[in-house]
């Protein structure tokens, strides 16, 4: 099937989607070294790469970056929202790769609600019904907005759920504050600490989470608060993307960060070249 195809698909044969999703090749395992490329961005809202503040909104050009990664070598599979996950499904391209499907998108990037993250995509019945491998879900931590409660018990349920079908539960967490009405991260090494502290505790049972965090300066001291498994993401990078690769290159040599989960840094590369931005990456694992 081609990218322009989905639309007639979708509204003549909408079963086809299912269809599609069921008949998936799983990879037998999980990798020990993930190469996972995000593409959950823009049903928050985030659509901007590269100073592009629409980057990401050509929806056909978004499907064909996502479908050059998926062929390169060492790339293990994509994390989406159930739209773009059902469309790389439809396209064929999801056969012996990862498929992590992404769980709370409600806290629209900009909004004045952006801290009460609910979950309005995947929950995780949904998930294990259509045979993905795990969930992923956001966590701001805002000592200052009240709605960081319902986040976290949201979240806590997340992953008590995807561990009930021995699903990865993949938890992205941050510390958070509003500075000119904006929500930043704080990426120092002590609010990641408390953050990492924090998102290994959530759920039932942490047998099955997984930590999605950025490498930061002294991500030793980050890597040492937790047993659990460490992805680092990979955003923006900027014109120069030397100094992102050294960060992840220094960070992949310690012993509890397992592999990389990139998206906008690979798929919008400031050269365009996304098979070299993926290459690049998966040299690095």
């Amino acid at each position: 099937m081609r990218i322009g195809e989905l639309t007639d698909v979708r509204a003549v044969r909408p079963e086809a989607v299912a269809e599609a999703v069921a008949r998936r090749v799983r990879p037998p395992s999980l990798p020990d070294r993930p190469l996972i490329i995000a593409a959950d961005h823009p049903a928050r809202g985030a659509l901007a790469a590269g100073g592009d503040p629409v980057a990401m909104a050509d929806r056909g050009d978004l499907l064909e970056r996502l479908c050059t990664a998926l062929e390169r070598p060492g790339v293990d599979g994509v994390l989406g929202a159930p739209d773009v996950i059902e469309d790389l499904a439809l396209l064929g391209v999801l056969d012996g790769r990862l498929a992590i499907g992404s769980m709370n998108r409600g806290g629209l990037a900009g909004s004045v609600f952006e801290i009460d993250d609910r979950f309005t995509a995947y929950d995780a019945d949904a998930i294990a019904a259509s045979r993905l491998d795990g969930g992923k879900m956001l966590l701001r931590i805002d000592d200052g907005d009240p709605a960081t409660a319902r986040t976290l018990e949201a979240c806590g349920r997340a992953v008590t759920g995807l561990a009930g079908h021995r699903l990865l539960a993949i938890v992205e967490p941050f510390v958070a504050h509003r500075a000119e009405g904006r929500l930043r991260n704080l990426l120092t090494p002590e609010a990641m600490i408390r953050a990492v502290s924090v998102a290994s505790g959530l759920g039932a049972t942490s047998a099955y989470t997984w930590l999605k965090v950025p490498a930061v300066p002294d991500m030793e001291r980050v890597a040492a608060a937790t047993t659990l498994p460490l992805l680092l993401l990979g955003g923006d990078i900027g014109d120069d993307p030397r100094p992102v690769l050294d960060g992840w290159r220094r960070a992949l040599r310690l012993p509890g960060v397992r592999g990389l989960v990139a998206g906008r840094s690979l798929l919008y590369p400031p050269d365009g070249d996304v098979r070299g931005a993926v290459d690049a990456a998966a040299e690095l694992l």
